[in-house]
């Protein structure tokens, strides 16, 4: 694989490592926010969820930048939304302008879903595009680790929880100075339609790969133009042909939600001392969340291009379903002791199952002339459940056992694995402009023909 490829999507899959970053810090300052202000659970809920409210906005906006400005002018801007916020919110004096801080930075997580994975796709040679877009997830749960390590090294310094938060400016300031050295999208190039958007496309292509003849590139640039071409000429986003990638964009972006994970993400330290933990102990354990999180990620893009997307799907359900049904058992009859064990594996298995498939799926799913239209659907319904489960968890865990809520996530979790089976077809190793044909036959055909 050609070096530069891989530097390109080592980039733009840093947006990951910001997106895991902003959303995960808040853990370590959300108890001394709703302390510091006096916050109600429902108003708590709300200030700790504001970020994923711009993560909805920016998600379902996120494909006009997209495909009007161009793949590298938004990721570019991105990493200026991160900076900002993270500077915003570690200066914020009240509950409303932190809102605002979060929010902002919400709109670069939301965005940087719908644009990073979708970049890289579009830069990926097929063997290998399930683990180039996946480093978008693996830069996440990087984030993550480095969010929950930032947030055990300050806890205790002086306004600690404001260092916490604006710690991101470091590394949002670095990503955004190198977009200025990765190319645009050949495909988005391409589809422009100019001759100098075209020239510029040709100039991409020969650079992912130099050993290639004229004619080769020629005819590279003319199998991605002509597939774009009668999709473009027929369809809308409510046409039958989109009509099953756009259902599986959605249902693969709920089902991520209603695990549970974002809420456990969040509320890791809570949960802890829910088990009896001390608060210290609570902020370590979390570390250990970061880590595993880490290294199986690392083993689902070690296995995507190799068992493929939806039997990492059915092996993370079966996980979920154990280590959720583990954790509501141990809460309901006092066995706090296995809980961090439950916890552990849950996040294991979200590692190498919905995170590490989730944005590779809906990035490839779609036609090049709508790729960028149904990332914003999927990410964006991905981000609205996030945002009402994050909004309502605090109030979930005082009106109901802590039992209840987990084994409300393992019942979805046995629904995910139902709709894995039964309607998910295999992407592995097969190229773009050929995946949209793939997704117009029966499910069960696509299945065995894609893999």
């Amino acid at each position: 694989m050609n070096a530069s490829i891989v530097i390109w999507a080592i980039v733009s899959s840093l947006a990951g490592f910001l997106f895991g970053f902003d959303t995960v810090v808040i853990s370590g300052a959300e108890k001394t926010i709703q302390q510091l202000w006096g916050l109600s659970a429902g108003m708590h809920g709300v200030a700790i969820a504001s970020a994923l409210y711009g993560t909805v906005v920016g998600a379902m906006c996120g494909g006009w930048p997209t495909d009007r400005l161009g793949r590298k002018p938004t990721l570019f801007w991105i990493g200026i939304l991160y900076f900002v916020s993270a500077v915003w919110s570690g200066l914020a004096t009240d509950v409303w302008s932190f809102i605002v801080a979060r929010f902002i930075g919400g709109l670069g997580v939301g965005i940087s879903t719908v644009a990073a994975p979708l970049y890289i796709s579009e830069i990926s040679p097929p063997a290998a595009r399930g683990r180039l877009t996946g480093m978008f997830q693996f830069n996440i749960v990087l984030g993550i680790l480095a969010a929950f390590l930032s947030n055990y090294l300050l806890e205790g310094v002086e306004n600690d929880w404001r260092w916490m938060l604006g710690a991101e400016a470091f590394p949002a300031f670095a990503y955004t100075l190198a977009c200025l050295a990765i190319p645009e999208s050949p495909r988005w190039l391409l589809l422009q339609g100019t001759e100098e958007s075209r020239a510029r496309a040709m100039t991409v292509l020969l650079r992912m790969d130099p050993h290639a003849t004229p004619e080769q590139l020629a005819g590279t640039a003319g199998r991605i133009v002509s597939a774009s071409q009668p999709m473009a000429s027929t369809a809308t986003v409510a046409s039958p042909s989109l009509r099953r990638p756009l259902l599986l964009a959605f249902l693969i972006a709920f089902f991520n939600q209603v695990s549970g994970i974002n809420a456990i993400l969040y509320f890791a330290p809570r949960i802890f001392e829910l088990a009896g933990m001390g608060e210290k102990s609570a902020l370590l354990q979390s570390i250990g969340i970061g880590i595993t999180n880490l290294v199986f990620t690392f083993i689902g893009l070690w296995l995507i291009d190799r068992l493929g997307r939806r039997t990492l799907l059915v092996i993370g359900s079966l996980g979920y379903i154990v280590s959720l049904g583990l954790c509501a058992w141990a809460f309901a009859t006092g066995n706090y002791a296995i809980v961090p064990a439950c916890i552990f594996a849950f996040i294991a298995a979200h590692a190498i199952g919905q995170g590490a498939v989730i944005w590779v799926f809906i990035a490839e799913i779609f036609p090049d002339d709508y790729r960028a239209t149904g990332q914003a659907i999927g990410c964006a319904t991905h981000w609205i459940m996030a945002a009402l489960l994050t909004t309502v968890f605090p109030v979930l865990v005082t009106r109901f056992a802590p039992s209840t809520v987990f084994a409300f996530f393992c019942g979805m979790m046995v629904v995910q694995l139902v709709w894995v089976l039964t309607m998910v077809p295999e992407t592995k190793g097969v190229p773009l402009e050929e995946i949209a044909e793939l997704l117009r036959r029966p499910a069960g055909r696509s299945r065995g023909e894609a893999s």
